[in-house]
């Protein structure tokens, strides 16, 4: 079964800048609150966990251990040997740098509609006077196909549409693979969690930028950068999962940051239950016990916010 999936690209040159790179607008300039301070960085040696999906197809219990300690203790991980050719991960990088480096006007055609996440733009923008992310941002739903609205797409784009339908259907066999090992580390069978009762846990798959570094994970109450592996994948444990795990894994603060001499492109894929679906801890026929007391249960609305967007469900 298909679970829902938004592919997320992001551009970290704004439009903006590409046309004057000399001045910065106030609206891109973060307060110093929410600027990171070097005080707060780890040593750059920390790295995230990195996970080989081949041996979790297979079953390795070793590899299943590492998985459920990356889980626990970081919410973030590198997957490798994930099955996904460098090549589809190539053009899927350079077809949507193509987009980015289309004229402005052509890239308006596909701009976000009033209360529409889809499209190119600036996300969750209320007010005139916020400050702005610094990249240029497109929201495309990929999965399930009948969902998609094409005129966010630039179909005239050659090779667009190819390069993303192909990701995001090899990325999907990825993400069924860590649902079944996230349903067997909470005591499930491997299928649990794509039954139809159970739409699926949260978590984002990100294909970062080759050469340039720009997210930070924060952990045991510092920042830490995560350094780009070629061709993997960096998985993002997401409000879902920790809500299913019963807190047993954790959805981790994170931010992106910027370079100063290059540009960076990023490609996130949100893999998220089906609209306003309640969702709760996993029911694990006591072979695990829970983490945390309390017993939850939340309404998940249709864009993936975060924290923020759930209810409590009592």
């Amino acid at each position: 079964m298909l679970c829902k999936s938004v592919v997320f690209a992001c551009s970290k040159c704004p439009e903006i800048v590409r046309n004057d790179p000399q001045s910065v607008p106030d609206r891109y300039i973060q307060e110093h609150k929410d600027r990171p301070l070097v005080s707060e960085i780890l040593p750059a040696s920390l790295e995230i966990p990195i996970i080989d999906l081949s041996l979790l197809a297979k079953g390795d219990e070793r590899e299943r251990r590492k998985l459920d300690l990356a889980c626990k203790e970081w919410g973030f991980f590198h997957i490798t040997n994930h099955g996904v050719e460098e090549e589809v991960l190539h053009k899927m990088k350079k077809a949507v740098a193509a987009f980015f480096e289309l004229p402005i006007e052509e890239k308006k055609k596909h701009a976000m509609a009033a209360n529409d996440l889809q499209g190119y733009g600036q996300a969750f923008v209320v007010s005139e006077h916020q400050k702005l992310d610094w990249g240029d941002l497109m929201f495309l739903v990929t999965l399930p196909p009948e969902i998609r609205n094409f005129k966010f797409w630039p179909l005239t784009l050659p090779g667009f549409r190819e390069a993303v339908e192909e990701y995001s259907m090899e990325v999907q066999k990825v993400a069924e693979e860590i649902y079944a090992n996230f349903s067997v580390l909470m005591g499930l069978d491997r299928d649990s969690l794509k039954s139809p009762h159970s739409d699926g846990t949260t978590f984002t798959l990100l294909l970062q930028d080759d050469e340039v570094t720009g997210l930070q994970i924060k952990h045991k109450e510092a920042w830490i950068s995560v350094k780009p592996v070629p061709n993997s994948l960096v998985v993002n444990i997401g409000d879902a999962t920790e809500i299913q795990s019963n807190g047993m894994y954790k959805s981790i603060e994170h931010k992106a940051i910027t370079n100063e001499e290059k540009p960076r492109i990023s490609i996130a894929t949100f893999m998220f239950p089906a609209d306003e679906q309640e969702i709760g801890p996993s029911r694990n026929n006591g072979r695990r016990s829970p983490s945390v007391k309390n017993v939850w249960k939340y309404k998940v609305c249709r864009v993936p916010q975060g924290k923020d967007c759930q209810e409590n469900g009592g």
